[in-house]
């Protein structure tokens, strides 16, 4: 009965979706011991896989997430010598970010981990559906990106 419902509710069965894929990689850094976020993971992969220095307010953007829930992820990322702040020198409230050695090697060990999740949640769906279902949901999110209002 529910899947019926859900066929009809794309919204609903995409938020569950991402609820599950987030609960199960979050359980899975936890069962791990990373010490580490998904969200946290995430923001390492973006700065070093960018090579240039990634603003905190591009990181937000790039997440979709508000200023204080990013300012707040990005100061445990520092305490925990993750990565660090360095004075811009275009602002004295402006920093960059930049990802300490501890960091990368965070980043090296939860990788494998990363690829297994990913294979996990895809097992089952050939390239052309995961193709055609980040061609659709790209859509969705550039339907209804500038509708939605964050402090970002």
């Amino acid at each position: 009965m529910y899947r019926e419902y859900l066929k009809q509710r794309i919204g609903s069965l995409i938020y569950i979706t991402g609820t599950l894929i987030r609960g199960f990689s979050t359980q899975t850094f936890t069962e791990k011991k990373f010490g580490l976020t998904p969200d946290q993971y995430v923001i390492l992969s973006l700065l070093i896989e960018n090579e240039e220095i990634i603003y905190q307010r591009q990181l937000a953007e790039i997440m979709f997430k508000d200023r204080a829930n990013i300012s707040r992820i990005i100061d445990i990322m520092q305490k925990n010598g993750l990565i660090e702040k360095v004075p811009d020198s275009h602002g004295r409230k402006i920093f960059k970010l930049v990802v300490t050695e501890k960091g990368r090697k965070l980043k090296d060990k939860v990788f494998p981990t990363d690829i297994d999740l990913r294979n996990d949640i895809t097992k089952g769906i050939t390239e052309d559906e995961l193709a055609v279902t980040f061609n659709t949901l790209e859509k969705m999110n550039l339907n209804i990106r500038d509708k939605v209002k964050l402090q970002i």
